[in-house]
């Protein structure tokens, strides 16, 4: 669940960018590493509205940071790029929001693709509990207010997202599903009730080898059927962010940051 290879979420290259910024800061909220970029100063200074991306498993803490210089949002934007807690053994630099059975997802690959939707991954409440700790720190350190808080992530780093603002109580002003698929979905039709209110964007590639197309056709469907407004934004391509998906995902954070 949420298995990826090590290296970059984004699609090679992208218009020849360099996505690994020496524009940022670290700092540790709840216990976890984050990087700060954009705002006033590039380095996630002042008091514009929040954007918090976690990245996949497998993928390093530096992973999604790039993602700052090429999205097209107001100035005073402010990214912060979670690093997982857990590091997988064999495999450096790589981390992990909670671990999985290598094993099983290797034999799920050779497989295909397939819904996730009933199992709840062991480690990943626990995961989700300092993931809303983390939240709640940046927003009372950063001065943050939940009408400008922006919550996602790729992959295993949106299941995060998605497990801590349907399960608990994160507020944001929007969602950001990318590259995701549902687990523990019966708890999360639960709570959408609560946060109909929450828009999302949710991306997600035709020919995804990781994660199955029509499992997140299913969560897309939950969440409008729980009366979110969920813009969807699908791809033809596999398990990356391609720049017709940041295009849009731009649009959704310049219109629900303010």
């Amino acid at each position: 669940m949420g298995w990826e290879s090590r290296g970059s979420a984004f699609s090679a290259g992208i218009n020849g960018k360099e996505l690994h910024s020496a524009d940022m800061r670290e700092e540790r909220f709840a216990g976890i590493t984050v990087r700060l970029t954009g705002g006033e100063d590039r380095q996630g200074r002042g008091d514009g509205p929040l954007v918090v991306l976690m990245h996949g498993f497998g993928a390093p803490g530096t992973d999604l940071v790039g993602l700052w210089r090429v999205l097209d949002v107001p100035h005073d934007v402010r990214f912060a790029f979670p690093e997982a807690p857990q590091e997988i053994p064999g495999m450096f630099g790589a981390r992990a929001w909670w671990m999985l059975d290598l094993a099983r997802a290797e034999q799920a690959m050779a497989e295909g693709p397939r819904s996730y939707a009933t199992e709840i991954p062991p480690g990943m409440e626990e995961a989700t509990d300092r993931v809303v700790q983390m939240i709640e720190a940046m927003q009372e350190e950063l001065g943050v207010k939940s009408e400008r808080l922006i919550v996602g992530g790729f992959s295993q780093g949106s299941m995060a997202a998605c497990n801590a603002v349907f399960t608990r109580s994160v507020i944001p002003a929007g969602l950001v599903v990318l590259s995701g698929t549902p687990v523990n979905l019966a708890a999360w039709k639960t709570g959408m009730a609560s946060k109909c209110g929450v828009p999302v964007f949710q991306s997600h590639g035709r020919h995804d080898a990781l994660l199955s197309f029509q499992a997140a056709e299913q969560l897309r469907d939950e969440m409008r059927k729980a009366g979110l407004s969920t813009e969807w934004a699908p791809f033809r391509g596999g398990h990356e962010i391609p720049m017709p998906v940041l295009e849009g995902l731009s649009r959704f954070l310049s219109t629900n940051t303010y």
